[in-house]
């Protein structure tokens, strides 16, 4: 079975008893842990049980062949559904899955956690295929996703960010959920957030301690971008890359500063000037890069902007549809869009 966006918080709530084999992969590997233990709670309350969790890799079972169905078989001790924990495991053992599928013993849930798979996968076509499995795909984030995760954690913390502070969350989190939780752990912290009367946070309060590398690296793969230097743009994109910026996380950053360019240039055009169109940016932006963007602004045009987010958009789909190496997709889009940009520049 494959799961589509829209129904993964339906079927993280209730996968169902008929589903054996829960395939979860994709390039966000922090959003991979959190929905292989989302799934994990819903069979076991205690995540740290050793009579209901095992945990097995891909040398255990090369190692054992007959492991996995012997331990899906087995009953725990004290009674109660057990989980089946699978890590580092690739199209190597498609067949040992499918032999699994064909003949499932006991009432195991057996969890995949997977890598970035794409649609050639015979493991991810299995389990898309299957009735008794399911392929549950793990991307970076998009702009409502992420709001909704930042604005659930705080919730629960007590706090309440100011539109300021939101908007500074969503451009410097979301390259990957694991390290999006905890820097709004690390906020929250920050905050002393307690049980008691709602807290209000502060753009100065999220500049204070949300210090997201990914998140610094992808802001100088967006300037050189913008700003059509292609030189800057090889440099920052090897280093938001060992940063672990994903592909996806990246094109969904150009995509939100290419529309504030955009709002930018739409308010020059109604009669503001450049300064105080760039100073109504929100987030408000660092003073270190207000020269870089206002350079950048005089690179574009309102047309040519509504053309470099379409591709942008087109590109994030092909990453997350195709199964081509992302970061040739999105390397490809980031030079043609510089190139776009230089040229203006002569």
């Amino acid at each position: 079975m494959k799961i589509k966006p829209a129904d993964t918080e339906r079927f993280l709530r209730q996968p169902g008893d008929t589903i054996r084999v829960v395939l979860i992969y994709g390039p966000d590997g922090g959003l991979v842990r959190e929905r292989m233990n989302r799934l994990t709670r819903h069979v076991v309350e205690d995540p740290s049980d050793p009579f209901r969790i095992v945990e097995m890799g891909e040398s255990d079972l090369r190692a054992d062949p007959a492991r996995l169905a012997d331990e899906a078989a087995a009953i725990s001790m004290l009674g109660g559904r057990r989980v089946i924990r699978l890590r580092g495991i690739g199209d190597s053992q498609s067949k040992m899955i499918e032999a699994y599928l064909a003949n499932p013993l006991g009432d195991a849930l057996i969890l995949i956690e997977g890598g970035e798979l794409g649609p050639r996968s015979s493991l991810r076509a299995l389990c898309e295929g299957a009735d008794n499995a399911a392929a549950l795909p793990c991307y970076a984030d998009d702009a409502r996703a992420l709001e909704s995760v930042i604005r659930e954690k705080l919730t629960q913390a007590n706090l309440s960010p100011e539109p300021a502070a939101m908007d500074y969350l969503l451009s410097h989190l979301g390259s990957d959920r694991g390290v999006t939780l905890s820097e709004l752990e690390k906020l929250s912290l920050y905050m002393g957030a307690s049980s008691g009367e709602k807290q209000r946070v502060s753009l100065e309060d999220v500049r204070a301690c949300i210090g997201d590398s990914a998140g610094t690296s992808i802001d100088d793969v967006i300037d050189a971008t913008a700003g059509g230097d292609m030189q800057a743009l090889d440099v920052a994109l090897a280093r938001a890359r060992s940063a672990d910026a994903n592909a996806i996380a990246i094109l969904n950053a150009l995509s939100r500063h290419l529309q504030q360019l955009h709002l930018v240039l739409a308010r020059i055009d109604a009669g503001s000037d450049a300064t105080a169109a760039i100073k109504a940016m929100r987030p408000p932006l660092h003073f270190s890069r207000t020269n870089i963007v206002s350079r950048q602004v005089n690179l574009w045009t309102r047309k040519r902007l509504d053309r470099a987010i379409e591709l942008t958009l087109e590109a994030e789909g092909l990453c997350k549809t195709t199964g081509l190496p992302e970061n040739a997709i999105c390397g490809q889009t980031l030079f043609r869009l510089a190139q776009a940009a230089s040229a203006a520049r002569r």
